[in-house]
């Protein structure tokens, strides 16, 4: 029997050029992790292809095809593809050779997607989205606190598919820790999703602890000494990335319910316990979000409030001195008159007497006015 023939019986695929298309992007190189940065080399979106058997990576060769034909001829074991941000033509062939849904094919491609859970028959889509929180000496109104990316996952009975988009959100740590509990990674390609969702799930409440570290800041410069002076764009820059943060972590709420609580062939039932453990970790970034919402805006309410005190401050010192030049503005205006007839005009001490007239009432009005603490 040839090849082709072989290749349609075991995925019961007949359009063998999509197939040989994936085998031409995995032949390219050596197999490289690609989710290390460290090993990141310029080329093929195919980061890995490894096959798993009882928990255990098998020496299998990193070619899709010819992966995906011994698995389902043994009928043990799973395959994991991963891919970074590939592009439509070379994504064709692995949607073939795995019969995903067109539609999923499409988000996982295009991308800038909500997280979700869809099922295609044995097949379930999940999308998940990485953040990872941006370094940065001094948050300004333009300091970027959370970049975010994408984690597409498709989960079948013998197999699964990552698609990852983003410059973070590696799997490479991911499967190192999979791979060295082989009692876990047994259970199945749903211990992979699992273990991407927990993964995911921990970077939020790291990013969550690096975040509260820049509120913590913008907090004590609006109530320190001079705190009015502090630039609002900071909280409405902070208050944006916080934005972005919760719509990554809020949408996932319900796939996670849905994992932990929903039977599905391809979830292993041990699981389901794992995946309400990820769920409680989720509730806690959420509250944690909330949270940092509320106090962002005491914050930004505090900051305003700092402002118009301020501004008064500032209107009480005007209208003190303006009070206190008032006096002299008074006398030298009726003096400056130049009538022929005016009292004191020709007196010796005339002139001496106005003066200090006008010093004592201008040392007056700046005492009550220091007395009342408008100066």
């Amino acid at each position: 029997m040839s090849r082709a023939a072989q290749l349609r019986r075991v995925t019961g695929l007949g359009r063998v050029a999509g197939l040989r298309r994936v085998a031409r992007l995995t032949r390219r190189r050596a197999r490289v992790d690609l989710s290390h940065p460290a090993r990141s080399p310029l080329g093929s979106s195919v980061v890995n292809c490894v096959t798993y058997r009882d928990g255990v990576r098998t020496a299998a060769s990193g070619d899709p095809v010819e992966a995906v034909r011994q698995v389902r001829r043994s009928g043990e074991g799973f395959v994991w593809l991963g891919l970074h941000e590939p592009a439509d033509e070379e994504f064709t062939g692995v949607a073939e050779l795995f019969d995903l849904h067109p539609l999923a094919v499409e988000d996982a491609v295009e991308a800038h997607q909500r997280p979700k859970l869809e099922r295609y028959g044995e097949t379930l889509f999940a999308v998940f989205k990485t953040v990872c929180y941006a370094e940065h000496e001094e948050l300004t109104a333009t300091s970027e606190v959370v970049d975010t990316g994408e984690i597409m996952v498709f989960l079948g009975p013998d197999f699964v598919v990552t698609v990852r988009h983003g410059r973070h959100g590696s799997l490479g740590p991911v499967r190192e820790d999979l791979e060295s509990d082989r009692q876990q990674l047994a259970l199945g390609p749903s211990a992979v999703l699992h273990a991407i969702a927990d993964h995911v799930v921990d970077d939020y409440l790291r990013v969550i602890d690096a975040v509260q570290l820049d509120i913590d800041h913008v907090e004590s410069d609006v109530f320190a000494e001079h705190g009015a002076r502090v630039d609002p764009g900071r909280i409405y820059q902070l208050k944006r990335e916080l934005l972005e943060l919760k719509r990554a972590v809020v949408p996932l709420d319900r796939p996670l319910e849905e994992l932990a609580t929903r039977p599905a062939r391809v979830i292993a039932p041990d699981i389901q316990a794992y995946f309400r453990d990820v769920a409680d970790h989720l509730q806690r970034a959420k509250e944690q979000i909330a949270s940092f919402d509320e106090l962002i805006n005491s914050i930004l309410q505090a900051h305003l409030a700092q402002v118009t005190v301020a501004q008064n401050e500032d209107m009480r010192k005007i209208t003190a001195w303006a009070a206190i030049v008032a006096v002299p503005t008074m006398v030298c205006g009726v003096y400056g008159m130049n009538f022929d007839h005016m009292p004191e005009l020709r007196w010796r001490y005339g002139y001496g007497l106005v003066l200090g007239v006008i010093s004592v009432a201008c040392l007056l009005l700046y005492r009550a006015f220091r007395r009342s603490r408008w100066l």
